[in-house]
Formats: C-alpha cells, sequence, structure tokens
C-alpha cells in the first residue's frame, strides 16, 4: 500500500528540484497547475493539445546528418524506413574493441561495488558512473540523429545493462517511460556479444508503433488523488499479449552481431526470449532518450521522471 501513496513519492521527489523541474516548463505552457514533485499521468492532459511542445521545425532530415553519411546503405534504408517499421537497425554500429570496452568498464564498475544488480538482474545507470559511457552515448552526432527520429531533442535518460536475456514479455516502453505529447521516448539496444536463437534475443513486432498507446485507463490503473492504481504489470502484460493477438504484426527475433544497434519507436512493441541456455551470458546495453521538449514521466507511477 506504501508503494501506492502518492504523498510517499511527493514526498521523495520534493527533495530532488533539479532532476525533476524540466516539466514546469511545459506545464506552464499547458495551462496545467503542478508543482515539480507533483503526481502526472496521462489524465492530467485529456483534452490538452501540446503539438506545439515538440519543437519538430528546428529538426533536420535524418539524411542530412553527420553520422548517416557515414553508414552503408543497408544502415541508410534501414533509417529511411523508420517511421513506417518502427526501428531500425545500425549493423557494426562499434567496433569489437570498443564493445569489449564498454564489457570491461562494466565488470569494473561491478567490482568497485558501483553497479550492483536490481530489478531482475539489471545494471542500472552506469552512464552516472562512467565518464567514458556518459562521452559515448552522448556524442554530438548520434544525438543529432535520435533527434531526427524522435522529431525533438533527444535527451539521454537511462541506462541499463544486462549480463543474461531480460525474458521480458512483449510491452510497449510507454507505459513504463512516457511523454505528453504521446511518443517522445526512444530505445537504444547494443549487442555486446554475438546474440543467437539460444541467448535470449530481442524480439519485436515491426509496424506495431502504429497501434493505440495502451496506458493505465486502457487497463483500469488509473488509481485515485490518493494512490496509484492497484493492478499488477501481469495485467498489463495480459493486455497486451490480448490486444497482438487480434493483430496480423508478425513477431521478428533479432540476432545480433557484437557491435550491432537497434533502435526503436517509443510504442513499438518488443521483448525478450526465453535465454535457453543458461551457460551463455547475453550481455547488452540499453538506453532510453527522451525528447527533452514534451513532459517526461512514469505513466505507471505517476512520477514525473528523474534527469540527474
Amino acid at each position: 500500500m506504501i508503494r501506492r501513496l502518492k504523498l510517499a513519492y511527493s514526498l521523495y521527489n520534493f527533495f530532488h528540484r533539479k532532476p525533476l523541474e524540466h516539466n514546469l516548463e511545459a506545464y506552464g505552457k499547458l495551462g496545467i497547475k503542478k508543482t515539480y514533485f507533483s503526481p502526472v499521468s496521462s489524465a492530467d492532459f485529456v483534452g490538452k493539445d501540446g503539438d506545439f511542445l515538440r519543437g519538430a521545425e528546428e529538426v533536420p532530415e535524418a539524411a542530412a546528418t553527420n553520422l548517416y553519411a557515414g553508414l552503408d546503405k543497408a544502415a541508410q534504408d534501414s533509417i529511411d524506413e523508420f517511421e513506417e517499421r518502427g526501428y531500425c537497425v545500425l549493423p557494426g554500429f562499434l567496433d569489437t574493441a570498443t564493445a569489449d570496452r564498454i564489457n570491461t568498464e562494466i565488470d569494473e564498475l561491478k567490482t568497485a561495488g558501483e553497479l550492483e544488480f536490481s530489478y531482475n538482474e539489471k545494471l542500472m545507470f552506469a552512464i552516472r558512473k562512467s565518464e567514458f559511457l556518459s562521452e559515448l552515448w552522448n556524442g554530438e552526432d548520434l544525438l543529432t540523429l535520435l533527434s531526427t527520429l524522435i522529431k525533438g531533442r533527444a535527451r539521454l535518460f537511462q541506462s541499463i545493462n544486462f549480463l543474461h536475456g531480460s525474458q521480458q514479455k512483449t510491452h510497449s516502453d510507454s507505459i513504463h517511460m512516457t511523454t505528453f505529447p504521446l511518443g517522445g521516448l526512444l530505445g537504444v539496444w547494443l549487442a555486446l556479444e554475438d546474440i543467437e536463437l539460444d541467448n535470449g534475443p530481442l524480439h519485436y513486432y515491426p509496424g506495431s508503433h502504429k497501434m493505440p498507446y495502451y496506458l493505465n485507463t486502457e487497463y483500469g490503473n488509473e488509481g485515485d488523488w490518493l494512490l496509484t492504481g492497484e493492478k499488477t504489470y501481469g495485467d498489463y502484460e495480459t493486455m497486451i499479449a490480448d490486444k497482438v493477438a487480434g493483430t496480423s504484426y508478425e513477431k521478428k527475433v533479432f540476432l545480433a552481431k557484437k557491435g550491432d544497434l537497434f533502435i526503436w519507436h517509443a510504442n513499438l512493441l518488443h521483448g525478450g526470449e526465453p535465454h535457453l541456455n543458461p551457460d551463455r551470458t547475453r550481455k547488452s546495453m540499453v538506453l532510453h532518450y527522451f525528447d527533452a521538449n514534451r513532459v517526461c514521466y512514469h505513466e505507471i507511477t505517476q512520477r514525473p521522471a528523474l534527469f540527474m
């Protein structure tokens, strides 16, 4: 019950003004009376038109970016199809030496006790512990390309490192990391070793980003003024499975080589396949980027997103 108590979240947020104040300007423009520590959910934006927040007029075409120009044709074609398919693949985005350096960096942070497993074997926020990783994933050319895909101003929010497959059921990231207007999030997934069918590859449904955004209201998890919703995450997963079963979208599995990069839309349905071989690792790194022009928050817990 305490975990559902909005007041508890607000008290925590009260002492973290700096990483939370990014939403205040957008609240003002939208005419929403909220403080930086207030709970926020999709219900707060009903009837609001926030397209003017996106700043899309400042975003160039992906083909005009430096990173795009340096890619091979297959990667360029994949980027060109991002809006239609909801993802793109950049094979060999990082060379094996750089991928190995990331693995070494993660191992050293673990040994030093600066990274610990949480949330089902996830190593969270290595980008906050490593100057090398922060600089790598905040590179100007990468941020510029991501900004074209997000149609806004991409800002690195979160990193997650995995040693094994997540085995997470099919979901949209927008239930976890949400924006208003919707769609202001990108997922970026890097293979840190070769990934095959037996060590838990990523799965995804091309084109599924065009489905509706299924948020708290869609599975009866709105809560009230005092508490967040009472439904479990399993209830959400069941709803998504039912929704997918009623479509013609076909599941694909991404068999990756070390250094391959997979970028996906905020609403692309994806997850992790079973990790069938316990003797193998599945080292990978996930980054999430928000559009800094939009309201950024977490729909399930109704908490504003903390930018460190």
